[in-house]
């Protein structure tokens, strides 16, 4: 429960501006790429502050840092509501990602410590799952306020949500039980060095570029012609987020019964026929396409996070550091990939946005096979 409430509003406060682009780009008077940096810069400060987040965790143990994040974020949450510029809103998101780092980073890692190896890719799909509602829930919420009251009312219904989570988060949270402070500098080279985690990463930067290139370029296709709709019918769409939450516990569980590297390239291909799916004009097939994109995206991540910490710890540990170097890839790849979505939509429209995001899930699908070939630390 406790971290399902931690993926709920991490992922809500994390991707609540994605759903407003197109009222952000006419409230502060900024181009469609531009609007998308209120996505980016939060991504990119959450990416780079992976990086520490990790390696504090081994020393200070989990729960401590994912109680801090929550709450820090939450409070960051509540000033972007009251932000006076473009400018200062961009700064304050870039600080709530920051903040939002300790949660992502830790949170499989903290799993791979507390749960039986026979459940943990049912649990860490679980787990994805939970962001999953929670990225889901935040962009519908953000939608819908948006066209009651702008974008003001619609980052303060984040702002009460994330505020109600990091209170759950700091009353139910349990203590890790089996944690053990790791030795940072050698488990850091470790889990550089090996390919397999290396394809992680590459699959994690690549199949998240992809999936928020789609989304952020979605806003405005959905209120440009022949479809024409508000913030509030257009954030409707985000309900296709329960295929991905779906997607991911049943890929946990297929990972669990026949490999996990039988599992993601498999979500691969889901993950492209849904991209070419979009490629249609009617609204029901546009919208049909992105379910099935998302189920296939949240299939392959689902299985690849609880991978990176299981292929770590048979490795010989490392876990947490893992964990962030594959979350830094992850939104890495957010932050580039899906702020070029603006610029290939204003120059080449959604054709433009699915042929950047159909050569980056080419990628992945290359990298999922080449993890067939690597050496079999596990399964």
């Amino acid at each position: 429960m406790a971290l399902f409430a931690a993926g709920l509003a991490t992922f809500a406060m994390l991707y609540s501006t994605q759903a407003l682009l197109p009222e952000l780009a006419r409230v502060f008077q900024v181009s469609a790429g531009q609007s998308a940096f209120s996505v980016s810069v939060a991504t990119l400060g959450l990416g780079l502050a992976l990086l520490g987040a990790g390696a504090v965790s081994e020393v200070v143990g989990r729960t401590k840092v994912m109680r801090w994040s929550v709450a820090a974020a939450a409070v960051m949450a509540v000033l972007c509501v009251v932000a006076p510029t473009w400018h200062v809103l961009l700064v304050l998101r870039g600080v709530q990602g920051v903040a939002l780092a300790g949660l992502p980073a830790v949170a499989v890692a903290y799993l791979r410590e507390e749960v039986h190896d026979d459940s943990l890719a049912r649990a860490s799909g679980l787990y994805i799952a939970g962001t999953a509602v929670g990225g889901m829930t935040g962009r519908l919420i953000a939608g819908g306020l948006a066209d009651l009251g702008g974008w003001r009312l619609a980052l303060g219904g984040i702002a009460v949500m994330g505020v109600a989570c990091a209170v759950l988060v700091a009353v139910l949270l349990p203590e890790s039980r089996h944690f053990v402070k790791a030795q940072g500098s050698r488990q850091t080279l470790r889990v550089l060095r090996d390919p397999a985690l290396l394809a992680l990463y590459g699959i994690a930067a690549t199949a998240m570029g992809a999936f928020v290139a789609v989304y952020n370029a979605t806003g405005f296709r959905l209120a440009a012609e022949p479809y024409g709709l508000g913030p509030g019918p257009a954030g409707l769409v985000f309900a296709v987020y329960l295929c991905g939450s779906a997607a991911s516990a049943v890929a946990g569980r297929l990972a669990d019964t026949y490999g996990r590297r039988a599992v993601v390239p498999v979500g691969c291909l889901v993950t492209l026929a849904g991209l070419a799916i979009t490629l249609s004009a009617p609204l029901p097939l546009v919208i049909a396409g992105l379910a099935v994109m998302t189920a296939g995206f949240f299939a392959v991540h689902g299985v690849a996070s609880g991978w990176v910490a299981v292929r770590a710890h048979a490795g010989g540990g490392g876990t947490g550091q893992a964990a962030s170097f594959y979350l830094f890839a992850y939104y890495l790849g957010s932050s580039v990939f899906g702020g070029l979505a603006g610029t290939a939509w204003s120059h080449a429209a959604w054709p433009g946005v699915a042929t950047e995001a159909g050569a980056l899930l080419l990628i992945t699908l290359v990298l999922a096979l080449l993890l067939r070939r690597s050496a079999k630390l596990t399964t």
